[in-house]
């Protein structure tokens, strides 16, 4: 699926401020879903309906971090599929992702694996339904290495000895029904978590970058990793990253795949998000309207949920 990349030729960036907001994913079982992510990750569930679960942080104000819709009937997607690689759950601190690890190895929940990108420091997994999430924190930006005008990332061993040494002391006590308590002991994710970034399967990068690049207008930050790229707005490492690692030349998964329903890309204000609308008509792209919001796809079918 190459041939779709919009043909436009876009000078105007992104608002800087703009963040990925919510992700919404499709699993198979939202009981079991659910649980894991309460008892392992540390989140809080409010049920919208009886098909579908917001998981937020420690804080029940805002936005969720996931949306989870139910569909017992939906099937794996094919192994060279295109769609969600991973989200990315950031933490504020060391410290919290510290207390990431040891909620995981208290719940029994493997890792993937765990690197140390140089920009931040990074635990894998996937949940029940093989969805891929990263829980990372990131250095300090005057931290960051660069190369030239890009971000220099790697992907080295992660000192795990060394990060368990974070720990506080009263790490994981049992909860205690105060959300802002159970926050400080490490039962539950702070209320300032956020999900940093979207890691996402495509086809083919160069229509993904002409989408993500000259039409949303996200900056490319890394292009050094074979077949991967990763862009962002206001100079951060990445809020987008790419790969056709496993779906070169892929196909979107069927409408009853589990996985990647849409992401949202927040913008601040409605002139930013009216002068991107803008881009992406001027691009001949296809929208939709969607609970509040705009929602467009990518080259390889990737939903990107555009709203304030």
């Amino acid at each position: 699926m190459t041939d779709t990349a919009p043909q436009t030729s876009v000078t105007e960036q992104i608002a800087p401020d703009t963040t990925v907001g919510t992700v919404a994913l499709t699993v198979s079982d939202l009981d079991r879903s659910r649980a894991f992510y309460e008892r392992s990750l540390g989140m809080r569930a409010t049920a919208r309906s009886e098909r579908v679960v917001e998981l937020r942080p420690a804080s029940d104000a805002g936005p969720p971090l996931l949306e989870l819709t139910g569909e017992p009937a939906a099937v794996p997607p094919p192994r060279r599929a295109t769609g969600l690689f991973h989200f990315a759950v950031l933490v504020p601190s060391r410290a919290h992702l510290a207390l990431a690890l040891a909620r995981l190895a208290q719940s029994r929940w493997p890792l993937d694996g765990a690197s140390d990108h140089m920009v931040s420091e990074a635990l894998y997994l996937s949940d029940p339904d093989g969805n891929g999430i990263e829980i990372y924190r990131d250095r300090p930006r005057s931290e960051w290495p660069r190369q030239s005008d890009m971000v220099r990332m790697a992907t080295l061993p992660l000192d795990l000895d060394g990060l368990l040494r974070e720990l506080p002391p009263d790490a994981l006590r049992s909860p205690s029904g105060d959300a802002s308590n159970d926050a400080a002991t490490g039962s539950t994710l702070p209320a300032d978590t956020r999900i940093g970034h979207v890691h996402l399967k495509v086809a083919d990068l160069a229509s993904a970058e002409r989408f993500y690049g000259d039409v949303l207008g996200l900056e490319v930050m890394q292009r050094s990793y074979p077949g991967a790229l990763f862009l962002a707005a206001g100079g951060y490492h990445h809020h987008v990253g790419l790969n056709t690692w496993q779906s070169l030349n892929g196909s979107p998964p069927p409408p009853d795949a589990l996985g990647l329903r849409a992401f949202e890309l927040r913008l601040p204000d409605d002139a930013s998000l009216q002068a991107l609308l803008r881009r992406i008509e001027s691009a001949g792209l296809a929208t939709e309207q969607a609970r509040d919001g705009v929602l467009a796809r990518d080259p390889s079918g990737n939903g990107v949920l555009l709203r304030i």
